[in-house]
């Protein structure tokens, strides 16, 4: 039990840094910066030496740092390694590359305070064994953020993002802490393992539904859904780092709490189908609106609504490993997308253009989907044989299949009259290469996390009408998106395309009802120090 308060160094020693600068003596911002750096890699060990506790002793809760449920405990198993593992390398990550982002600016150690700040608490969050500190960590990582996206408070665009995701998070953290006060009325605790294995008996009653809504809303909230989205789309204004910190690890924490307190939401089927309707139109919208952005950040931003839409999906699903899977694969490359997002566009810039795209016509496109759910029908077929797929759920078969659209439309490509052989073969050597590895990936998933993520429950009527209404949805934005040439010059198209530019306004109409424009930030929180 004492080792499994490990992972609670991990903050301290981050918290270390961020304090030590402003009471140690003839520390600069340059020192304080590779100080920062030493505490973020020392913060990746222990997570490191954790994940090597939890190999040695299994899963397990710390003892309690407080009195009567309230105060700081680790849950320490599968979903909190691993994600203390994600958040320590993402946050030494972007601490690195501050180090020079910002070297020379005035308020450098600002920035670095709140950014160490911030990153020890969504460690906490991660790793939090009881409800108290679950939902103290969630709204004090919301805070702590807030300073980051407000740090040059004189741009009138950052203040309105903020605005938007101050209100957006405060209703949210309400909706938390209700959700935290149902469950611990409930169930007599708020130690986080008690609740859980009194929920997957099927024990709590509507004050338990009730909470497994408030978590869903919160969740929704925190990470973006339609039509509360907007704030993502407009923090363009805050530092580069900011930027990957964000939407490579805060903004997941709505998918963690689903995760996290998985077996209290199956109690609640309704909220589960909620999630899926949410999230399946949160992604198919994000991923329409990407298409049209005319800049990187732009359209990184706008795919990681589509890509937390997908994440709610799949929680929505009970296809919680495969959520939580998820999480990490966007994370690892969406961390990399906005810190080489100018880099990339300087390579772009310097590519000599190769001449004329090969178009795929109807014809190509419908050989496309046939190959592409041949290829998957096979590598499923043999998988079947060595890992144990054929007892798979058809939540997880469809989101497979979700996945061969995408591969579909790669397919397209070689298929198209005008592409050569060569592109051809490697277009179907990679499809079959993309559906082998996600197939292992997500049958890995759920090896890891059996025993301490509920299996996906048997699909009823509710469950079948999602699944073939998702298999419809994403099937036609897919055709549409490989056929795209064929009518993106339609007179009705570029109207479409200028709507979906725009996010259908949604914006618009929240900027009008928050007054974004005109209110600013700072008079709330304060001004960044």
């Amino acid at each position: 039990m004492l080792l499994n308060a490990l992972p609670l160094l991990a903050p301290l020693v981050l918290l270390a840094a961020a304090f030590a600068p402003r009471h140690v003596a003839g520390m600069d911002a340059r020192k304080g910066a590779r100080l920062a750096e030493v505490a973020a890699l020392g913060a990746v060990a222990i997570a490191i030496l954790s994940a090597v506790v939890l190999a040695a002793n299994g899963s397990g809760d710390s003892f309690l740092i407080g009195a009567f449920g309230i105060g700081l405990s680790v849950r320490l198993d599968v979903v909190s390694v691993v994600m203390l593992l994600l958040v320590s390398f993402i946050g030494w990550v972007v601490v690195r590359y501050a180090r020079t982002y910002l070297d020379g600016e005035e308020r450098h150690p600002a920035f670095t305070f709140w950014l160490l700040v911030t990153l020890a608490t969504v460690l906490a969050l991660v790793q939090s064994g009881n409800l108290v500190q679950f939902v103290a960590a969630w709204v004090a990582t919301s805070m702590f953020l807030h300073r980051l996206l407000i740090f040059y408070p004189e741009r009138m665009a950052a203040r309105r993002a903020a605005r938007k995701k101050y209100v957006m998070a405060r209703i949210g953290d309400m909706a938390l802490i209700a959700a935290a006060t149902l469950l611990t009325i409930t169930y007599g605790t708020t130690q986080i393992s008690g609740i859980l294995a009194q929920a997957s008996q099927g024990i709590g009653g509507g004050m338990a539904v009730g909470a497994a809504g408030l978590i869903a809303l919160a969740a929704v909230l925190k990470s973006a859904q339609f039509p509360t989205h907007g704030w993502l789309t407009e923090v363009m204004e805050a530092p580069t780092p900011v930027s990957a910190l964000l939407h490579a690890g805060v903004v997941n924490a709505g998918g963690f709490a689903l995760i996290r307190l998985a077996d209290v939401m199956l109690l609640s089927p309704l909220t589960m189908a909620a999630l899926v309707m949410i999230g399946g139109f949160t992604a198919l919208f994000g991923g329409l609106v990407m298409l049209t952005q005319p800049t990187v950040k732009a359209s990184l931003a706008w795919s990681t609504i589509a890509q937390m839409g997908f994440m709610i999906l799949q929680c929505g699903l009970a296809l919680f490993p495969l959520a939580l899977l998820h999480i990490v694969a966007h994370s690892l490359y969406k961390a990399h997308a906005f810190l080489s997002a100018g880099g990339a566009v300087e390579r772009i810039v310097a590519i000599r253009k190769p001449g004329p795209v090969a178009v795929p016509d109807l014809g190509a496109v419908a050989r496309a989907f046939v190959v592409a759910l041949v290829i998957y029908g096979i590598v499923y077929a043999v998988l079947g044989v060595g890992f144990d797929f054929g007892g798979k759920s058809p939540q997880a078969v469809a989101l497979g299949a979700i996945l061969i659209f995408g591969v579909a439309y790669l397919l397209a490509q070689g298929f198209a009259d005008a592409a050569p052989r060569a592109l051809t073969r490697r277009t179907a050597t990679y499809a079959a290469a993309v559906t082998l590895s996600y197939l292992l990936l997500q049958r890995a998933s759920e090896w890891l996390t059996a025993g301490t993520l509920p299996a996906t429950p048997v699909a009823g009527p509710l469950e079948w009408s999602l699944i073939i209404l998702a298999l419809i949805s994403f099937g036609f934005v897919a055709v549409a998106q490989a056929t795209l040439p064929l009518w993106a010059y339609h007179p009705a198209a570029q109207g479409l395309r200028v709507h979906l530019s725009n996010g259908l306004y949604i914006n618009a109409i929240s900027d009008r009802i928050l007054g974004g424009w005109t209110h600013d930030t700072t008079s709330e929180n304060g001004a960044a120090k």
